[in-house]
């Protein structure tokens, strides 16, 4: 039987590739490994849109459920058609939760983000017009950003840090709107009751935690479903399965459809509808203002 850990693991190993960009059809950046911070993995990639003037930009952070992924696993169709619209892009890399446990990746994006800030005049992009985006712990780290109060210590000595934390919008793909447990528990149990099993240790690893209590609090601490307010800025969100798609048949296929299913999306969603905030929630089948994150970020970036 396996437990919780194996789903955890699922969004450890989702859309990792070590294909380079010289390996593939996408562009190469402009300003490629930039240093945003003092580990190896702090360090971004940008492309520029129009180096003759200033443009909106946005952020993409990858996925590998926060222990593999990197920056250049960045869809090269969604990379090359913003770069077309007038957006500029930039893709980071974060430390790795076996580097330092979780929020250690959520910190690394928000210094990443202030530190492009804090270059937005020689780069030519516009601070006020940014988004951000991800898929699974790319994600998750997306939504944290994005619906976290202002991050920014006006008091600190170091400019960057005093940049604001704040985006325009967001955009999610297989996003978890929580790592709360009990909601996990609750939602395994709908499709696969018998992986319901004690994951204390797993958890409490996963946020350098000594009790599973104290773990559980610095996961709400950093879930969409817990930090969304009134004043968060619009999510586009998409998902590979309908709200009443059947389970799976093949095991192995359980896991990922779960770890990624749309309720993580429904409930967000429900949530932001309750405070008349916009949120687009994308699946098969469903009804829908925009086909894709470029679309969705062309609206927004470019008003």
């Amino acid at each position: 039987m396996k437990t919780l850990k194996t789903f955890i693991t699922i969004i450890l190993v989702f859309n990792v590739s070590t294909f380079s960009y010289a390996q593939t059809n996408k562009p190469k950046p402009d300003l490629p490994n930039v240093t945003y911070g003092e580990h190896e993995r702090n360090v971004l990639d940008i492309w520029f849109a129009d180096k003759n003037k200033q443009t909106p930009l946005a952020i993409y952070i990858h996925g590998g459920g926060f222990s593999a992924g990197s920056k250049e696993k960045i869809n090269g169709n969604e990379l090359t058609q913003l770069l077309a619209a007038g957006i500029s892009v930039a893709s980071i890399n974060y430390r790795y939760k076996t580097i330092v446990p979780l929020p250690g990746a959520h910190n690394d994006a928000k210094k990443a983000l202030q530190f492009i800030r804090s270059q937005a005049e020689s780069w030519g992009i516009n601070k006020d017009k940014i988004g951000v985006w991800g898929g699974s712990a790319g994600a998750q780290i997306s939504m944290w950003l994005a619906f976290s109060d202002e991050m920014a210590n006006v008091n600190s000595k170091s400019p960057i840090e005093r940049e604001s934390t704040r985006v325009t919008c967001v955009a999610t793909k297989g996003g978890q709107t929580t790592m709360e447990s009990d909601f996990w528990r609750r939602h395994i149990a709908k499709y696969a009751p018998e992986e319901v099993v004690s994951f204390r240790k797993s958890i409490r690893q996963n946020y350098g935690a000594k009790s599973v209590k104290k773990a559980n609090e610095v996961a709400k601490s950093i879930s969409a479903l817990v930090l969304i307010s009134k004043d968060d800025p619009p999510i586009f969100m998409q998902y590979g399965m309908r709200p009443n798609a059947p389970v799976p048949n093949n095991v192995n296929k359980i896991r990922g459809w779960i770890v990624h299913h749309v309720d993580f999306g429904i409930a967000l969603k429900e949530k932001m509808d309750s405070l008349n905030i916009e949120a687009h929630l994308r699946y098969p089948r469903a009804k829908k203002k925009y086909n894709s994150l470029v679309g969705f970020f062309k609206d927004k970036l470019n008003q």
